[in-house]
């Protein structure tokens, strides 16, 4: 058989058991708090590696690789701050979130929290998250449905509409059927699918080309500052905004909807340290392996006389061939398939509660069923994959840019109010609203913008403006509420001791019974 035969059959059977996921996960799905939530039952090695598989994307496997096969360590910078921002959030966001959001009225999406959690009567925070939620994720999706044509064309010789078609076909299958607790699993045989091969390619690699110091030794024949962390040893302000502008990757954790809702998911707080030691632990030998990749990919370039490829981000796909045989070699081109699909799951899933229980929902005053309720979301899924299909059908060549600027539009809207309203009671509903909205506009504006401290990352513009709003009008509207104030302070009690949890749930019931704040849902 041909090298393409092997490589077709390893891929092959890979989508086969994403979509066997899926079904299995469909006769777990009886309301839509299992659809979207899993119910709450995730184990902590679940939720880390579905966390890092649907935060990395192929940016682990293909970005990260060439930046640093192209340019040297100089770009591991972004990989640090995503590292050190990806363990600040396990560590303090986790636990609380997933106290907070069953204390306060059993919330399942990071718009209906926000509602519940500040008591919006109008429900306009809830709109406008999920609308916010809704645009950039559609384009995310659609990016990644991008990558997964180009990746089939590059990959097999197919044609770019086949192989996204093929890719959104296989994820949209194993979404709909499975919803969110198919989407996690699927995401943990990825995540260990990524790492597997991140580790493999650097450690073959290094005996192909006699070992780690004579793989150093070539890459600095062919870049004599690849070790150096700071590029050229001449310091500018323009080095200095680059680094500081990658570090600031790690602020957009605390605001991302398709990592967050993990922690949402945890079957309770204490395992939030389990799950974090897995999942840093999984992004730590992931990026180790990337760096790896590229070291190993560099040498043998410099030892092969055959120079450095014309497109960096295929070192990981040229490596993989180079020293495997066809079917493993197709199981690593399936890792980073693996990598693109588990953001699109994620995000599709994402997107669909925000349509329809943070937006749909508010504007429909009869209870749904359950069956309903699940019915829509699967409808919602369909939607938004059709329009995100359509966007993709002519390929964009701004994919990079367009993912930069939904992390940083997600995190500048929403990582400042999720802190500030896990960690902050006197933030008020006005201040979240116009924390998120300026956090937002900043983000757009500062990213059309180019030149000396314009080229920082908007993300920092963006998380401190929100940040600034946010408790200033807080400061000046807040007003006391009961209700708000024993929701806060049964999540510190259930954070410390979950043993604790139906004397402090009993206790907010009856402080709530008070309050006549009835927030609409489809549950």
């Amino acid at each position: 058989m041909t090298d393409q035969v092997f490589q077709t059959i390893s891929m092959a059977l890979y989508l086969l058991a994403m979509i066997g996921i899926g079904l299995w996960a469909y006769r777990k799905n009886d309301s839509v708090d299992d659809y979207m939530l899993g119910g709450r039952q995730l184990n902590p090695a679940v939720a880390a590696l579905s966390a890092g598989a649907s935060d990395m994307s192929g940016w682990l496997l293909m970005g990260l690789p060439g930046a640093l096969y192209a340019n040297g360590l100089v770009e591991s910078w972004i990989a640090i701050g995503l590292t050190v921002g990806a363990w600040l959030n396990w560590k303090f966001v986790a636990p609380r979130l997933r106290s907070y959001t069953e204390v306060s009225n059993n919330s399942i999406t990071v718009p209906s929290f926000l509602d519940s959690r500040l008591r919006d009567s109008t429900h306009s925070l809830r709109i406008v998250s999920g609308l916010v939620i809704l645009f950039f994720f559609t384009f995310y999706v659609s990016s990644g449905m991008v990558a997964g044509g180009v990746f089939f064309h590059a990959a097999f010789g197919t044609s770019y509409l086949s192989g996204m078609l093929l890719v959104a076909t296989v994820t949209i299958i194993y979404t709909i059927l499975g919803g969110f607790l198919a989407v996690s699993w699927t995401d943990l045989v990825q995540g260990v699918m990524m790492l597997l091969a991140l580790v493999f390619v650097p450690i073959m690699g290094l005996v192909v080309v006699d070992g780690p110091s004579a793989a150093i030794e070539s890459a600095q024949l062919l870049n004599s500052n690849w070790q150096s962390l700071i590029g050229d040893t001449t310091v500018t302000f323009a080095g200095i905004i680059g680094i500081f502008s990658a570090l600031a990757w790690g602020l957009g954790y605390f605001g991302q909807p398709h990592i967050i809702v993990r922690f949402m998911a945890l079957r309770k707080p204490a395992e939030a340290k389990a799950a974090r030691r897995i999942g840093i632990g999984w992004m730590v030998l992931s990026i180790l392996g990337a760096m790896g990749t590229a070291l190993v990919g560099v040498a043998y370039a410099q030892q092969s006389g055959e120079g450095l490829l014309d497109n960096p981000e295929q070192v990981f796909i040229y490596m993989g061939q180079i020293l495997f045989h066809p079917l493993i070699a197709g199981f690593m081109l399936a890792a980073i398939l693996a990598a693109i699909m588990s953001t699109i799951s994620s995000q599709l899933l994402v997107s669909s509660s925000a349509l329809v229980e943070d937006i749909y929902s508010v504007f429909v005053h009869q209870k749904l069923s359950e069956k309903h309720g699940v019915m829509l979301s699967r409808a919602g899924v369909i939607l938004i994959s059709i329009i995100a299909a359509l966007l993709a059908i002519s390929p964009s060549d701004t994919i990079l840019e367009l993912v930069a600027f939904a992390w940083a539009g997600f995190g500048g809207a929403f990582g400042p109010v999720v802190l500030l309203s896990l960690f902050w009671r006197k933030l008020t509903t006005s201040g979240a609203l116009s924390g998120m909205v300026v956090g937002s506009v900043v983000v757009v504006l500062w990213s059309n913008l180019s030149g000396g401290i314009f080229d920082l990352y908007e993300i920092v513009p963006g998380f401190l403006a929100n940040l600034i709003f946010a408790v200033i009008v807080s400061a000046l509207t807040y007003t006391e509420n009961p209700t708000i104030t024993a929701e806060f302070e049964a999540t510190k009690q259930l954070v410390k001791n979950w043993d604790d949890r139906t004397e402090a749930l009993q206790t907010v019931d009856a402080t709530t019974s008070t309050d006549r704040y009835t927030p609409r849902s489809t549950r």
